[in-house]
């Protein structure tokens, strides 16, 4: 078996972008030392699974891998987010159905398929939540390339793909790394209201509104959050909304899956700030969004409120203002 059928058989299966990587004789240095450096200065916050070591030694993850084939999906739609201040905002990735379960019944498709080839071929795949530095193999893979706000950018779909990999004992062809292609854009440190992306390529979960409405289990969210949420309930899209190749190559998906579920357009801020686990549970049903728990959903949704209301006050006792 070669690459190229590889490739071909991924394609039939519904990825748009794949490449491989030789894992023999691929030196880690740069990205295991950025990696460390940070986690050393705490920019995961309380996400301790950043560091399993498994992420500085794919071997960890099998011991006998020696290709990594690297797959994305595209899963942009066309619907705009709206500015109105009695409207909450859902990170794109989140509209439609669960991206886990889409890219998780492709890989185990193309997964069975390799197995078929031979019997002593093995595979383990993972789809975002696998322990290894997926964006780093991605542009190893020659995908795309790792952008200043961390999202892995690609020429073809811009940013708005999903990513998956298969570890296989298959010896297999690489391609070509990726270049960056950033240049001097800053477009993306300028947009982010909390100053999350401290420097190019760096990002600092602990001022990052994804993090906080998704991850961030505390009962209230830190000021410097809440009082830029700006509608964010659920994620945030701010940093590739700006980004140039978002705006000049994004392109529909032809996943039907990932079509935007009603609700999720434009949902009430109102109706998510009281919102109870039994119309939760139907609403995310299926969805990525249910990571992010009824009470911080409640939590998210009344912070938007909450500074809203602080805004219109502070307006109306302006000098001047009756």
């Amino acid at each position: 078996m070669n690459s190229d059928q590889v490739k071909t058989a991924a394609k039939a299966i519904g990825f748009h972008k794949v490449g491989i990587v030789s894992v023999n004789g691929i030196q880690d240095d740069a990205a295991i030392t950025h990696l460390k450096n940070w986690l050393a200065l705490g920019y995961h916050a309380d996400m301790e699974w950043m560091a399993n070591p498994k992420r500085e030694n794919i071997h960890l993850c099998m011991t006998d891998v020696r290709s990594l084939i690297s797959v994305a999906v595209n899963y942009y739609t066309p619907h705009e987010h709206v500015n109105n201040p009695a409207i909450a905002k859902i990170s794109r990735y989140g509209w439609g159905r669960d991206y886990h379960k889409v890219m998780q019944k492709k890989l185990k498709a193309l997964s069975n398929w390799l197995q078929e080839q031979g019997e002593d071929i093995k595979t383990r795949y993972y789809a975002d939540t696998g322990p290894i530095q997926d964006k780093v193999w991605a542009q190893r893979a020659g995908l795309g390339w790792i952008g200043k706000n961390g999202n892995v950018i690609t020429r073809d779909y811009g940013s708005w793909v999903f990513l998956g990999e298969i570890l296989t004992n298959l010896e297999l062809s690489p391609d070509k790394p990726h270049s960056e292609h950033c240049g001097t854009c800053t477009r993306c440190l300028d947009a982010c209201p909390t100053n999350a992306i401290v420097k190019p390529f760096v990002v600092d979960a602990n001022r990052c509104i994804a993090y906080h409405t998704i991850e961030n289990r505390d009962p209230e969210l830190p000021d410097a959050i809440a009082k830029n949420l700006s509608g964010w309930v659920a994620g945030c899209d701010i940093c590739q909304d700006v980004c140039p190749w978002n705006q000049r190559f994004a392109q529909e998906t032809d996943i039907e899956d990932f079509q935007p579920y009603p609700e999720n357009l434009q949902p009430l801020l109102t109706e998510l700030a009281i919102i109870e686990p039994t119309e939760w549970d139907r609403r995310f049903r299926a969805s990525a969004l249910r990571r992010i728990k009824p009470k911080m959903w409640q939590r998210n949704a009344q912070a938007n409120l909450k500074y809203q209301r602080a805004s219109l006050n502070n307006q109306y006792h302006k000098p001047g203002v009756d």
